[in-house]
């Protein structure tokens, strides 16, 4: 038997072949030290207490499907939520929950796209927004991000991908992998192409509130109240709930006239039945108790100290250098092509695997066009992260490709 045809376009590499190998040398029995997902439990920083409580407490309630959008007391503290951030018009109707955000990018775009149908990712991007268009038998199109502005989005180049095939614009921000956390103004400059051009925006923002530095998160939804969007969250990585699969979408800026694609979203979430019911009952704590998250953020917070160990630790490898990432849980370092001549990025990840037993990241696997960079995940305590760069600087000093 063989895979559906269109399965051949979409790749997910942080979860493709190197992952893979690392299995099969962990099965051999060597101990990997995965610094490849932004996954926070096994590093010590668990969910906090009064978010399990309300999952454990009403764990008897939620052996029963839910309204396929989600419990309606999840809802409103989304829609709240979104209130709060300065977008007054969402409702608990214009909530819906998913299984993960990732569950949701799937939908959104299954919803939208035809056979040919552009979407504006960025590059480098989280590669699901880009299998997922291919999936959806759509086109991705990537945008430029400027390493040297910052990793901010290029609108000019932006601009000049727009064709009249494109459909929606993808917004990660913060982002993963670069961390960059965008400007108003840049946001603002993406806004009014999409008014321009009738695109819908998809603002990926699950990162919100993990920022550093007094960076400040713009939510784009209350810089666009006249252009569709569709806001995406979740309990994964600020509320350091990844295993419980519990996100949420808002609509805002829709038109009258954009009802079809809503009633298009209201049927996908009815064939996937209900999202994970228990994990719901966490929503509505999460959102409205004390955001613990500014403990690990702030001067002295655990997330801020390991980013500036990490970084500078990494840029003082010869030949490597790397935008301070000013938002997210990664490092995406750039390997001078001077000092490190590296064609296949994939490769060197999967070398470094076998000789140092460390695993990361390749920075073509995120849809960048060169082969020269890589992600490192900075959840892991200083001297952890100590011990990872050291084997990346021992390895460099004598790779070749």
């Amino acid at each position: 038997m063989r895979q559906a045809q269109r399965l051949k376009s979409v790749r997910y590499d942080i979860r493709g072949p190197v992952l893979r190998r690392a299995q099969e040398l962990e099965a051999a029995g060597h101990r990997i030290l995965k610094l490849n997902l932004g996954n926070p439990a096994p590093w010590g920083l668990a969910t906090p207490e009064p978010i399990v409580a309300d999952v454990v407490q009403n764990i008897v309630a939620a052996q029963g499907y839910s309204d396929a959008r989600g419990i309606y007391s999840a809802r409103v503290a989304v829609a709240q939520h979104y209130q709060t951030l300065g977008v007054p018009s969402v409702q608990p109707d214009d909530v819906l929950l998913g299984n993960g955000v990732s569950e949701l990018i799937v939908m959104v775009l299954q919803a939208l796209l035809d056979t040919g149908d552009e979407v504006l990712v960025p590059s480098p991007d989280y590669p699901l927004w880009t299998g997922a268009v291919n999936l959806c038998s759509g086109r991705a199109v990537h945008y430029r991000c400027d390493e040297s502005a910052g990793w901010a989005p290029d609108l000019e180049h932006m601009a000049s991908r727009i064709t009249d095939r494109t459909r929606a614009l993808v917004v990660i921000n913060p982002n993963n992998p670069t961390g960059a956390v965008y400007s108003r103004e840049v946001l603002l400059g993406m806004i009014e192409l999409a008014r321009k051009h009738d695109l819908l925006i998809f603002a990926d923002e699950i990162y919100d509130k993990i920022v550093y530095d007094g960076a400040t998160h713009h939510t784009l939804a209350a810089l666009a109240p006249d252009v569709p969007v569709v806001s995406m969250g979740g309990l994964s990585k600020t509320y350091r709930a990844a295993g419980f699969r519990s996100g949420w979408l808002a609509t805002s800026g829709f038109s009258g006239s954009d009802s079809d694609y809503l009633d298009g979203l209201q049927l996908l979430a009815n064939m996937r039945v209900c999202p994970n019911v228990p994990a719901q009952h966490a929503i509505q704590t999460a959102l409205g108790g004390y955001q613990s998250i500014e403990e690990l953020t702030r001067p002295g917070g655990r997330l801020l100290e390991q980013r500036d160990h990490a970084w500078q630790s990494l840029v003082d490898i010869p030949g490597v250098d790397c935008v301070k990432p000013a938002g997210a849980l990664y490092l995406f370092a750039r390997l001078d092509p001077k000092v490190h001549k590296i064609h296949d990025d994939e490769r060197l990840v999967i070398d470094l695997l076998e000789q140092q037993h460390l695993l990361i990241s390749h920075g073509t696997g995120f849809n960048l066009d060169t082969p020269d960079h890589l992600r490192l995940v900075f959840l892991a305590s200083t001297d952890v992260l100590d011990d990872a760069v050291s084997r990346i600087r021992t390895f460099l000093s004598a790779y070749r490709q």
